[in-house]
């Protein structure tokens, strides 16, 4: 996965927060993160879902491809509360918030109408976890 990340977090950012292949028109951020116990800094790059009105807030979504844990940048932005973000060109702080209940169950619906691979993911993990979704708000 490593490799992965790298070379699309490269892509990203010669090419001005755009990225082809399977990622290819999908809106994305790199969002930086510091280890919960290590303190390193991690960059991950995750599709986004933007606010319907506020375009300082933006959704993410620790779906981990819908494997049966949680992933680590989810435990890092929550433990931390804030993070930042690299969005297209722009490089900014953002807090964080996880969105629960209702709210949580309306934006991930959204995001998996607009990107089936999120349905998909959901169903992997069904009975096991509800995938969390985080807002991100600039800082």
């Amino acid at each position: 996965m490593s490799d992965w990340n790298d070379q699309t977090i490269a892509e990203f950012r010669a090419n001005e927060g755009r990225v082809g292949g399977a990622f290819e028109g999908a809106p994305l951020v790199l969002v930086h993160h510091r280890g919960r116990t290590s303190g390193r800094e991690y960059v991950a790059p995750m599709m986004y879902l933007p606010h319907d009105t506020d375009p300082d807030v933006i959704y993410v979504f620790a779906s981990k491809a819908g494997a049966p844990t949680d992933p680590d940048w989810y435990h890092n932005l929550v433990a931390a509360g804030n993070g930042s973000v690299e969005r297209g060109t722009e490089t900014y702080d953002v807090t964080v918030r996880e969105v629960t209940g209702a709210d949580r169950d309306r934006i991930y619906a959204e995001q998996a109408s607009r990107y089936s691979g999120f349905a998909d993911y959901e169903r992997k993990t069904a009975g096991i976890r509800t995938i969390p979704v985080l807002e991100l708000t600039r800082a």
